[in-house]
């Protein structure tokens, strides 16, 4: 922690000279005082490019801090943002011969009953490395190893992030909107599950049997007889890495096709199924003529209930159709924003965002941004922090970032409006109204049927009790029920 302070001293990122007008009195002091370390050398450059170089020395916990951070343009600014998304956590291989020590450890046999070739890794970062390899019946797989002693290096820098949490909701009371300890204590838990390869096994395989349904996107195939806890082995991904600059270089590839694939691909994931790959960047997207695409990396999966699917379909679907007033109202359903702020005002507001980006052409205007200016108007009504709303606004702008630059004229738009449209025809319905109520329905069948089976607390015998009270009351929302249901069908017939 006192390293990592140090650290921030010398490249002045702890109070940066950029941001001294904003700051009280005090904080201005203290901010010249520390500059008189800071050295020459590594306090050039943006506040952003200085914080990252910094972070990107200090370990898993503080690159996966930094990456999280870059998701709040709307707190940190879109510079600030921007520099902090450009982390990367290559670095020096550990040897071949400790990660295949690592895999017979937990196979408990000789390695080389599982696979007839395991060669040198191919990819390093902070948590693990990436190793070819070729299974007994000849087919090639990629296989991730952890490094060692890692779950002890993500402890001791948890514990640094806990305590510069608490210094940061103490000593910065304008931070204490973006929580601090609650924003510390995602990404600790992100990491926590990336530790555990068996997770994102799981992951990879529950988000492959979704992506089955599309056909935008595909994931590797989970070899189970060769996972463990720090080591994973999937099929190996055809085609190239998107970071490769001959990937787009490749004969017969479609890119509108496969900048919309990505897009929809991501939309799909996120309002069909509620679950989808929060870390989508070239590096973890392999492509192939003329337009396939596969997804590896699984270990940051994001998850949505079917209430933030709903209102996240809701808000697109307004946006797309210009109703503010109903995006205003979506928003204080979800709880978003507090009930007691102006809902017209806020409305107001999101017409100020909205309203520039029609008229425009659709490379024009970025989705990002857009993104950016909405949670920078919540702010200004108490819009807390949520954190599967971090992930997805994460993930929303990296992927809006990895189509434009494999097709610079992708109207993202234009690509996402079947998804959101398919999903509100689906859910939002008639029929599907109907069903709704006729599934609430039911549920108040249920609950008055327990509470028909939990004795009455009462002086008057249990069947007297259950007659005056709840046999009425049952009645009439079986009533309701059946109707809900013919409704519901009759709405299907129509």
């Amino acid at each position: 922690m006192i390293a990592a302070g140090w650290a921030l001293v010398r490249a002045d990122a702890l109070i940066p000279r950029e941001v001294e007008p904003l700051l009280p009195p005090s904080a201005r002091a203290a901010g010249r005082v520390l500059r008189l370390f800071a050295g020459g050398a590594a306090r050039r450059g943006r506040p952003g490019e200085r914080l990252a170089r910094v972070l990107e020395r200090q370990g898993p916990a503080a690159i996966k801090m930094g990456q999280f951070l870059s998701t709040r343009a709307d707190i940190f600014g879109a510079a600030f943002a921007e520099d902090l998304s450009h982390l990367k956590d290559r670095l020096a291989p550990f040897p071949l011969a400790v990660a295949r020590a690592e895999i017979e450890r937990g196979l408990g046999r000789p390695i080389d009953t599982l696979y007839a070739d395991f060669e040198a890794p191919i990819a390093a970062a902070s948590l693990a490395q990436a190793h070819p390899a070729v299974l007994l019946d000849g087919t090639r797989v990629a296989v991730k190893v952890l490094r060692p002693g890692v779950e002890r290096q993500v402890a001791q820098d948890s514990a640094a992030l806990r305590l510069a949490a608490r210094l940061a909701e103490r000593l910065v009371p304008a931070s204490r909107r973006l929580r601090p300890r609650e924003f510390v204590e995602v990404v600790i838990r992100s990491l926590d599950l990336e530790l555990d390869l068996r997770f994102e096994a799981a992951g990879c395989a529950e988000l492959g049997q979704a992506m089955k349904v599309d056909p935008y996107m595909r994931a590797p195939e989970v070899v189970w007889d060769g996972v463990g806890k720090r080591y994973l082995t999937l099929s190996w991904a055809p085609g190239m890495p998107l970071s490769d600059p001959a990937a787009l270089e490749q004969e017969s590839l479609d890119r509108k096709a496969l900048a919309e694939a990505v897009t929809r691909g991501f939309l799909a994931q996120a309002l069909d199924h509620g679950l989808f790959h929060a870390d989508l960047h070239e590096g973890n997207l392999f492509v192939s003529a003329p337009s396939a695409i596969t997804a590896v990396d699984f270990g940051i999966l994001g998850r949505l209930g079917p209430g933030e699917r709903k209102y996240l379909a809701e808000i697109l679907y307004g946006f797309l159709n210009r109703d503010y007033v109903r995006v205003a109202q979506v928003h204080f359903d979800a709880g978003y924003v507090p009930a007691h702020q102006d809902k017209d005002a806020f409305a107001q507001a999101l017409r100020a965002v909205g309203e520039p980006v029609f008229g425009r052409d659709a490379s024009d205007v970025s989705m990002g941004k857009l993104l950016a200016q909405l949670f920078e108007i919540t702010a200004l009504f108490d819009m807390a922090l949520r954190p599967e709303l971090v992930l997805l606004q994460k993930t929303m702008v990296t992927v809006e970032g990895v189509a434009r630059r494999i097709d610079p004229s992708h109207d993202l738009w234009a690509a996402a409006d079947p998804v959101v449209r398919r999903w509100i025809a689906r859910e939002l319905s008639p029929a599907a109204k109907a069903r709704e109520f006729a599934e609430e329905g039911l549920r108040a069948l249920r609950a008055l049927a327990r509470l028909v089976e939990t004795p009455p607390v009462s002086a008057e015998p249990a069947s007297v009790v259950e007659t005056r009270t709840v046999r009425p009351l049952l009645w009439f929302l079986a009533g309701a029920a059946v109707a809900g249901l013919a409704f519901a069908a009759g709405a299907w017939l129509a």
